[in-house]
Formats: C-alpha cells, sequence, structure tokens
C-alpha cells in the first residue's frame, strides 16, 4: 500500500514559499506520495510570490487568497485541512523550511516505531532548530530541539521556548506542546482536531496540545533533525 502524506502549508506574503516547495519535494525520498495544500495568501505585487511552477501539479492543491481578505493564521489551516483525501499521514508546516534528506520516510519511520512501543496514534511536533536564509546552506542549527513551557504573556497565553535534546536519545522523547509550525502525524488528525478558525493566531498551539491529547495522540519531539524553520522573517 502506497503510504501518502497531506502536507499543509499556510503561507502570507513569503519570500521563502517558493524555497521552501522545492526543498521539500527534492529532499523526499517519494516526492510522488504528496499531496500539498498551501493557503497562498498574497498579493499580486509581489512578483516573487508566483506559484505559476505549481499550477499544473497534480501533486500540489493551491487555495488562491488575496492576502486582503485573510482571517488570520488559524482560518487559514482550517481551510486548508478541508482539503485532506484520506492520506495515510500529515505533515503541518509554515511557508519558511529547509529538509533533511528523505524527511519523509524519516518522519514514517519514527512514528511506526513509536507505534511498536504501544503508541497508537504518535505525534510528532517541536519548535525545530533553525536556519537563516541569508547564510543558505550555512547557519543551520543541527541538534534537535524541544519544547519547554516559559511563561504566561500578559494576556495570559503560554510562551513557550525551545531546548536542545542532548546525548543522542535512540527514539522520540516524550513531549507535552505542539508546534504549529512541525507537526507529523496521522492524516485522521486532519479531522479530529481541525484549528479552530476563529483564534488569529495566538493561543492556538496550547489549545492543539490539549485537544489533540484528549483525542487519543501521544506527543513526541523528535530525536533527529527532519527540518529547519525560519524564525526572524527579516523583510517581512
Amino acid at each position: 500500500m502506497t503510504e501518502t502524506i497531506f502536507v499543509q502549508i499556510a503561507s502570507y506574503r513569503d519570500p521563502e514559499l517558493l524555497p521552501t516547495l522545492k526543498d521539500l519535494f527534492d529532499k523526499a525520498k517519494h516526492p510522488d506520495n504528496l499531496h500539498v495544500c498551501i493557503a497562498w495568501q498574497h498579493n499580486p505585487q509581489d512578483k516573487w510570490d508566483n506559484l505559476k511552477l505549481y499550477e499544473n501539479d497534480n501533486r500540489v492543491t493551491i487555495l488562491d487568497i488575496d492576502y486582503s481578505t485573510s482571517k488570520g493564521a488559524c482560518w487559514a489551516r482550517n481551510l486548508i485541512q478541508q482539503e485532506y483525501k484520506g492520506e495515510t499521514y500529515t505533515l503541518q508546516l509554515d511557508s519558511h523550511h529547509r529538509f533533511t534528506q528523505d524527511w519523509d520516510v524519516l518522519c514514517i519511520d519514527m512514528v511506526k516505531s513509536l507505534q511498536k512501543q504501544g503508541h497508537e496514534k504518535p505525534l510528532l511536533t517541536s519548535y525545530i532548530p533553525s536556519y537563516n536564509p541569508e547564510l543558505e546552506p550555512n547557519g543551520r542549527v543541527n541538534v534537535p530541539w524541544g519544547m519547554s513551557f516559559d511563561r504566561f504573556t500578559p494576556e495570559g497565553i503560554v510562551f513557550f521556548l525551545p531546548f536542545y535534546i542532548e546525548n543522542n536519545p535512540l527514539t522520540p522523547i516524550k513531549g507535552r506542546f505542539y508546534s504549529a509550525h512541525f507537526a507529523f502525524t496521522l492524516g485522521q488528525h486532519c479531522i479530529e482536531v481541525q484549528h479552530d478558525p476563529e483564534y488569529y493566531f495566538h493561543g492556538e498551539e496550547i489549545t492543539l496540545a490539549v485537544r489533540s491529547f484528549t483525542h487519543g495522540y501521544d506527543l513526541f519531539y523528535p530525536n533527529k533533525v527532519i527540518a529547519w524553520h525560519e524564525y526572524t522573517r527579516n523583510g517581512n
């Protein structure tokens, strides 16, 4: 049976979207098993934000959204989840990433190994290590990261910080928190734990962690670097 992956990418006027898509497909061992859905929130005046290369790619679904009509990140992510077609797995990302070689097989193997340990519905997530577009391919952090509680913001929202996963653990480590910029799990998560479109941005991650757990998902931080995330959004 072909194991497919539904890749969710919400993008808002991001110059890193095209490099992210290229690297996503180039580094996958089985790129034809991917179904990528992009909530493309764009301004036609942004000449760098052009998806013509993928308009006729049957692996890619493009939700064409004028940036001025956007209702926020969670709204866009909810729209994407409506395009789920029963794929085996799902990977939720932002639109500014780089990937390790064979990232798809690496994620699937991690999930299967956790299932063999008795975790029926493993969910791999974390604030993953950083990269800097201006230094590529240098400047990448090559140590896996986990997530830890840092503080409550003045508005009462939980604020997280990453930490280094040291000592080279053999398997993913148990986690308590969910990252919306990297989450890999069973495809049915798209149906069981959908983003609340009424959230604009802040607050979604703690609600997704709780709701995923109550729907039977066990959260884990990957013990290997699977991908990198750009945190600064310089120039945006």
